[in-house]
């Protein structure tokens, strides 16, 4: 019987989760499919229903999804209540359960650019306070930083998620970038700044020589701060392997396969990028 599975979100046609999760299934000759759906914010219910029937062993949820599904799902796992939000879905026994595998794809991503990059990292800068932060101060957290700096233009926003997280999270003003970043050996923008002429400037050069960069963005796949980090001469990690990395664990629980997240794979998705 074909196993299927699905991304649903609402506009859909730009994820390239079927083209990854399409890879793995040629690559280990699995009866199986994986699907785009769009699912418009009052269809949720409706398509849980057709989850809990057995149609799907499971899927993505993408944007704007993340946060709405926690209400319909059966369970959530404690680490996706701490994020906030649920991107892969699992069918146990009628049961929808939930979870969240950013965490994962943002940690496995920096693992395999950089092994054992943590074991070098006390001080962590992190930029930005929206939802696509929660799961990076938790991934952080969890690798046990000393400190972590939250960044962000509403200080406010950024008291809040520190407090909501848990743990040696401080949150800052853009503007303490200078005073912080002189100690840290992990920058990390979850954010539009610096993409758009936002109008703030990260002073690159105040970081030690050590220093890795990275963006969660992979649209470009060079954005402006990894552009700006290259040229001083700082190690770079972009935000297409957190993509790829994140799929690993939805796959392997609909599949039964753990896959790997080879240069080839990573080849295909970048060569459709800008597309």
């Amino acid at each position: 019987m074909t196993i299927k599975a699905f991304v649903i979100g609402h506009p859909i046609n730009h994820s390239r989760s079927p083209l990854i999760h399409g890879s793995w299934l040629a690559e280990h000759g699995i009866d199986g499919s994986y699907e785009a759906i769009d699912v418009a914010p009052d269809e949720l219910p409706a398509f849980f229903d057709r989850l809990r029937s057995g149609e799907f062993a499971g899927g993505n949820v993408t944007i704007p999804h993340k946060e709405a599904v926690f209400a319909l799902c059966d369970d959530v796992d404690p680490l996706a209540r701490t994020i906030g939000a649920v991107n892969t879905l699992i069918l146990r026994d009628g049961r929808v359960f939930g979870t969240n595998t950013d965490y994962l794809g943002f940690l496995g991503n920096l693992d395999a650019a950089v092994p054992a990059w943590s074991d070098k990292v006390e001080e962590a800068v992190v930029i930005g306070a929206g939802g696509a932060a929660r799961a990076i101060l938790v991934a952080l957290r969890h690798r046990g930083l000393g400190r972590i700096h939250l960044l962000n233009r509403t200080l406010a926003n950024a008291e809040a998620l520190a407090a909501a997280i848990g743990g040696p999270i401080l949150a800052h003003r853009l503007e303490e970038w200078a005073e912080n970043a002189p100690r840290v050996g992990l920058v990390v923008n979850t954010s539009s700044i610096g993409m758009h002429g936002t109008g703030f400037d990260f002073d690159l050069g105040l970081l030690p020589k050590t220093a890795l960069v990275t963006d969660i963005v992979y649209t470009p796949l060079k954005t402006p701060l990894l552009v700006d980090a290259t040229m001083h001469g700082l190690k770079t990690v972009d935000g297409l392997g957190m993509l790829l990395h994140q799929a690993v664990p939805g796959f392997e629980a609909w599949f039964g396969v753990r896959p790997e997240v080879t240069p080839a794979l990573r080849a295909t998705i970048e060569a459709t990028l800008g597309h």
